[in-house]
């Protein structure tokens, strides 16, 4: 089996269509110097078959998610995602259709983006949602940007328990555009946010914070958005774990201004770390700050339900000048799969999804802390927790692999300079069974003794 589709005679007319000889002939104008003079070192032609063979072996080195104990999270949870959700995302009207340029005829996807704007209404507290973004980071950058032109301000106040990912997004994004980041500093066992008011100046348009944190401590924020917006500043809450909100207080309930998040936990597997779906709500007297675009309900000439496209703020389709975001697109796809899995669950599904994970994090938290030098660091959490161990976290995890359990997140790999290398970060879900933390009970007793 070839790859290649074109015969020789086939590029020979090629070539002689065009006006030349060879293909050679094509690259006269690249010095000589730039030439090779021998072929890239890689294996020549195989078959299809012999290519999906080395492949396969070569994937076989691999650990995944689903063959072992998995305890990551960090930002991205192993959750069960209904089959039924894959069946309606890969129905071809779904399936290939794009962002809606004509909206009048994509009645369809105008209404479940509808639907994903109200569920992460409902979820967040908030009045208004976008029909989502790229994923959580950037959806927290661009949160930061809104804020700034909302009070017409400058500077953005970052918690240090921010997810640092969020954090670079940020910063990357305010360096572009001019603007100013200042970030607290890292205190794991300080959860006053009193670093974070004592930041606020007269040019700060925002405080970002995040619940649950990087480290997995849940708070209630309530009196701290007061104080922020007794500053004359935004009140920005970041959710990395979508299921919390099926438990903990939502943050339009606790004073956000605007809240984003990230919504793979929802219909969307782990996917080696994309594509995912950004969540994005606010205030409505915020709304044309917004970006992204925003879809609604209406009737058409007949008195029948119809969708429109009721804000769209994307470069693409006003002014440049004009445009709050340049953001290209949203992550339509992984947004039904969102819709489909919220609506599968319903609110009363949600919440017993919510009891089931904290229910397994503090099944996992006894049995981690019954090993001798093991500690837990939080408080309250709520499916994704921060332990102490005795000696290196990165240490422990290598060998914890080695063992088949793959057991979390080490601290200093996403903040190496953070003095938290006995510090690892480990996360269970519905997924997690009693006899997976019964095998990363045993063998952290076998790594730490």
């Amino acid at each position: 089996m070839r790859y290649l589709p074109l015969t020789q005679i086939d590029r020979q007319d090629m070539l002689a269509t065009i006006g030349v000889a060879s293909v050679d002939d094509l690259f006269v104008d690249v010095p000589h110097a730039a030439h090779r003079a021998e072929n890239v070192d890689l294996p020549r032609h195989q078959s299809e078959m012999q290519v999906e063979r080395q492949l396969a072996a070569m994937a076989s080195k691999n650990t995944s998610a689903s063959q072992v104990p998995f305890f990551c999270g960090a930002g991205a949870y192993k959750h069960h995602v209904p089959a039924t959700v894959d069946h309606i995302i890969q129905r071809s009207e779904f399936l290939t259709s794009y962002t809606p340029y004509q909206p009048e005829i994509t009645q369809g996807t105008l209404q479940y983006l509808f639907e994903f704007q109200t569920q992460v209404s409902e979820l967040t507290g908030m009045p208004v949602a976008n029909a989502s973004m790229y994923d959580g980071s950037t959806a927290a950058a661009e949160a930061v940007l809104m804020a700034h032109r909302v009070t017409r301000k400058t500077r953005a106040v970052l918690s240090g328990r921010l997810h640092p990912h969020y954090t670079a997004v940020i910063e990357n994004l305010s360096e572009m555009g001019g603007f100013h980041v200042a970030q607290t500093p890292l205190q794991l066992d300080d959860l006053s946010n009193d670093d974070v008011l004592a930041l606020i100046d007269d040019d700060t348009s925002c405080v970002v914070i995040q619940n649950p944190d990087f480290f997995g401590n849940v708070s209630d924020f309530t009196a701290l958005a007061a104080k922020v917006q007794e500053k004359g500043c935004l009140l920005i809450a970041v959710v990395p774990e979508v299921i919390s909100l099926g438990l903990l207080k939502r943050p339009g309930d606790m004073g956000a201004d605007i809240v984003v998040g990230e919504g793979q936990s929802l219909g969307n597997g782990l996917n080696f770390g994309g594509p995912y779906v950004g969540l994005f709500a606010a205030r409505e007297k915020h709304i044309r700050q917004m970006p992204g675009r925003l879809c609604g309900e209406t009737v058409d000439a007949d008195g029948k339900r119809g969708f429109v496209l009721t804000l769209s703020t994307r470069e693409q389709h006003i002014r440049r000048d004009k445009a709050t975001s340049n953001i290209c697109t949203n992550s339509g796809l992984c947004s039904l799969a969102f819709t489909a899995h919220m609506t599968l669950l319903g609110g009363q599904g949600l919440q017993h999804l919510s009891k089931l994970n904290h229910a397994r994090a503090v099944q996992l938290v006894e049995a981690l802390t019954s090993v001798d030098g093991v500690s837990l660091v939080n408080r309250a959490f709520f499916n994704e927790f921060a332990i102490r161990l005795p000696r290196s976290a990165a240490e422990v995890v290598e060998a914890l692999a080695d063992k088949g359990v793959l057991g979390g997140v080490p601290a200093s790999r996403l903040l190496p300079h953070g003095n938290l290398d006995d510090v690892l970060i480990v996360a269970a879900t519905e997924v997690t069974s009693e006899q997976d933390i019964e095998a990363y009970q045993t063998a952290l007793q076998e790594v730490l003794s």
